[in-house]
């Protein structure tokens, strides 16, 4: 897949550059060799295997930046067992996010604690309940759920997110701890999102950030979002969110939207697993300013704010 683009007389917009060529290449492998062969001047989503070797390449420089992007495990709370919030709180407490962000991430992100609104969007808090690895805690939860163990079905899959399968085992090996039983189904990578996501009970996805807490509940965790791939409801929470909208006082809205992530973290059916940093890397021809956090490529605005040097 390519698209490419000119600039022409009396062009509307900003752009440092005289033409774009915008290359899709699936292949990480080919993507690096592209860079370090000179074929193209960036490259996103590097192979973090590899970040120490480009590092040691003078031609070549890593910008990475912690992003709003998430890797998660959403749950359908639809279906048994994870319609009793207390499974669903046993599964968090039972995954350790830390070795997950170790091993998958190598240290590129930072852990999840079911809250979906990174830190550095507006109004942002750390969930009361934190729900770091405890496997005392998830212990508790499945008794108050009536079990004393649990066994259940993971689908993943690299079309999810690099390193997706290797993130489920290691869920999966923590989650023995508390007496739960993870079984990972490896997924074909094609049609993964058409007969996975949203159609399986429990999978692995990701999504990318948004710039407001309203924007990101209002698309995935609202009351019947097109995109609630939990299909979790909540009606105190769809309430607050519609007040939110219209209070004036920030003070006040901050306070609804606190409550708003600690409802999400603490009840919602999606696991938010660990937050990814964005690493892409450039030859130095390529020069740029502060890298915004909301989405890769810059805020996918790379093409109209870097520049050769």
């Amino acid at each position: 897949m390519r698209g490419a683009a000119t600039r022409f007389e009396n062009f509307y917009g900003q752009t440092n550059f005289d033409e774009v060529e915008i290359l899709a290449i699936s292949d990480v492998a080919a993507r690096t060799n592209a860079l370090t062969s000179g074929d193209v001047n960036y490259i996103d989503r590097v192979d973090l295997k590899t970040v120490a070797q480009l590092k040691r390449n003078p031609r070549i420089k890593i910008s990475e930046v912690a992003g709003f992007a998430r890797y998660v495990a959403p749950m359908d709370v639809r279906i048994k067992p994870f319609d009793n919030n207390d499974v669903r709180l046993a599964i968090k407490y039972a995954l350790d996010r830390q070795q997950v962000v170790n091993k998958v991430l190598l240290g590129h992100g930072s852990p999840g604690h079911d809250n979906p609104i990174a830190l550095g969007v507006p109004f942002a808090v750390v969930p009361k309940s934190k729900h770091a690895f405890d496997p005392e805690k998830a212990k508790f939860h499945l008794k108050k759920a009536g079990m004393s163990d649990l066994k259940i079905d993971l689908s993943a899959s690299d079309a999810a997110f690099a390193g997706a399968v290797d993130a489920a085992q290691l869920m999966a090996d923590s989650a023995t701890q508390s007496g739960i039983s993870i079984n990972v189904v490896r997924e074909p990578a094609d049609a993964y999102w058409d007969n996975v996501w949203m159609k399986k009970p429990w999978c692995l996805s990701y999504w990318n950030g948004r710039p407001t807490p309203d924007l990101m509940f209002t698309t995935a965790y609202q009351t019947r979002a097109a995109w609630n791939d939990s299909f979790w409801s909540n009606a105190k929470f769809d309430k607050l969110l519609v007040e939110a909208r219209s209070e004036l006082d920030p003070a006040k809205r901050a306070t609804i939207y606190e409550e708003l992530q600690n409802i999400v973290a603490d009840d919602g059916g999606v696991v938010v697993l660990m937050f990814y940093n964005f690493v892409n890397a450039h030859d130095n021809k390529v020069q740029h300013g502060t890298v915004a956090s909301n989405f890769d490529v810059d805020g996918l605005k790379a093409t109209r704010r870097w520049w050769f040097a």
